[in-house]
């Protein structure tokens, strides 16, 4: 599955999964998942090139785990959930915020907010076998070395396998398919000239560094540009 960005059909991002993250932006508490779908065209990677920033839009960051499904399946109990994955990556939520809250009060989709060219780093597969507990992922997130998320899994409202089951219960999970997890709190924005690095650990915050990345921001040139 180290060729998911090839072989993905859909990426499937979780939201407010960290209750300090959905009362950061003001928003309940979910009681049950709920997610929404980004383009497989959104995918980065570091030497990619940069992230850009579009036209008229206030980006904000999320860095999150990602779990890489490593076969097909539907109606996935939450017992059998840990078997249907292949891996991990370190991936980050870009979200043009301005965006998102302007459809969000006409209760419009948020596709545009999240589904922007380069809106979602990746980094490389991460083997099953280097992660065995999945409520001890560290990560963090910093802008120009000032560090502005930082947190666990350990406080994820869903865990992993319900995620799995919740999902596959609504539409099939496929081999290569990304579940973005949820972010922790500390969402904020990021702009053209920024340099961001994200890093994940292992156990814990001061674990040991299973990857780390560098990207640059920058303006871009073109393309769609919101005007409120």
């Amino acid at each position: 599955m180290s060729n998911f960005l090839r072989t993905g059909r859909k990426i499937v991002a979780i939201g407010r999964n960290y209750a300090d993250h959905a009362k950061e932006l003001g928003n309940a508490i979910p009681k049950e998942p709920f997610f929404f779908l980004k383009p497989t065209s959104s995918y980065i990677s570091p030497g990619d090139g940069p992230v850009e920033i579009p036209r008229g839009t206030i980006v904000h960051h999320e860095v999150e785990l990602g779990v890489i499904i490593g076969k097909t399946g539907r109606d996935i109990p939450k017992s059998e959930a840990e078997s249907y994955i292949a891996g991990y990556t370190l991936a980050v939520d870009m979200t043009a915020r301005n965006v998102q809250d302007a459809v969000k009060a006409k209760g419009l989709p948020w596709s545009t907010a999240k589904g922007y060219d380069t809106f979602c780093p990746v980094g490389p597969f991460i083997p099953k076998s280097k992660i065995t507990d999945l409520s001890k992922v560290g990560l963090s997130f910093s802008i120009n070395g000032n560090l502005k998320q930082s947190g666990t899994t350990a406080d994820m409202i869903f865990d992993v396998p319900h995620l799995i089951s919740f999902v596959s219960g609504i539409m099939k999970l496929e081999e290569g398919d990304v579940l973005l997890t949820g972010t922790p709190k500390g969402v904020g924005p990021i702009g053209p000239g920024d340099k961001f690095q994200a890093k994940l650990t292992y156990p814990g915050l001061d674990g040991q560094v299973l990857d780390q990345y560098e990207m640059a921001c920058e303006a871009r040139s073109g393309g769609y540009e919101f005007k409120g």
